[in-house]
């Protein structure tokens, strides 16, 4: 690991109108003034750990050592545990709900993991409900400021932590049945694919979605497409579905967990 302070990154479903992600990033800032945080986004809805978990192996992949603070935590209060854990060159702080797992396989692979729940590192007294301010973040403050892992909490096994359930594609014949991940503000969709999984399918697609049958071309861009559907390899690696100016999501009328047929047209 590198010498000096780590940067760290900071995800949660927080939102933008009330102050908890402030208050997080002011605790780190009077424990580990030195430390740079920078917010990947508080903009993930509600509880939702899976959308959390894809944008945080999104995040993970662009940046080289740092501590991941991520904070999607609908159980904060019950049996489920707080963690920290090195994987790769980084650190990932966060709740044991799965909400870690997509960017530590990204990362390579957990090399040390600890159950921070009853830390001493933690502030007091520890809200119940607010375990962003009280645990978590002074965790990935010591942590990024250079304190061992292992005078976080006690030693847990890998092996043992949440796994995240995602849907995967499959092949039918000629045809590649996709999963809707979720679809992004723009209405592009992103699908349980990626690019090789198409493989060498040709040009124009029929996408089979909901009982009615669409028309798409393989492109590299949203402007591929001309207007209508196109089918890419989106920036984190997976498989893509967009309209240029407009929405993927409301032309198919697919949503989360959406079942999807791309075939040779």
């Amino acid at each position: 690991m590198p010498v000096g302070a780590l940067p760290v990154t900071f995800l949660s479903d927080y939102g933008y109108e009330d102050e908890f992600a402030g208050i997080c990033r002011a605790v780190i800032a009077r424990l580990a003034p030195e430390v740079r945080v920078v917010d990947l986004t508080h903009g993930i809805p509600a509880g939702d750990v899976r959308r959390g978990a894809l944008a945080l192996e999104a995040g993970v992949a662009q940046v080289g050592a740092a501590v991941h603070l991520a904070v999607i935590d609908p159980g904060v209060g019950s049996e489920r545990r707080g963690v920290a854990l090195r994987a790769g060159d980084g650190f990932l702080v966060g709740p044991d709900n799965g909400l870690l797992a997509l960017a530590w396989t990204r990362l390579g692979a957990v090399d040390e993991a600890v159950d921070v729940s009853a830390t001493s590192l933690r502030l007091e007294p520890v809200a119940p409900t607010f375990h962003g301010r009280d645990v978590f973040a002074p965790v990935a403050a010591h942590l990024a400021a250079g304190r061992p892992l292992a005078g976080a909490g006690d030693a847990i096994d890998p092996g043992s932590l949440v796994e995240l359930d995602l849907p995967e594609p499959r092949r039918d014949g000629n045809a590649l049945v996709a999963h809707v991940l979720y679809a992004d503000r723009f209405g592009n969709l992103v699908l349980d694919a990626g690019t090789d999984d198409l493989g060498a399918s040709p040009s124009p697609l029929s996408i089979a979605a909901a009982g009615r049958e669409f028309r798409a071309v393989r492109g590299r861009t949203f402007a591929d497409g001309a207007g209508g559907l196109v089918v890419y390899g989106d920036s984190s690696g997976r498989l893509g579905i967009a309209v240029d100016r407009g929405s993927a999501a409301e032309l198919l009328g697919a949503g989360r967990d959406d079942e999807l047929r791309l075939s040779p047209a």
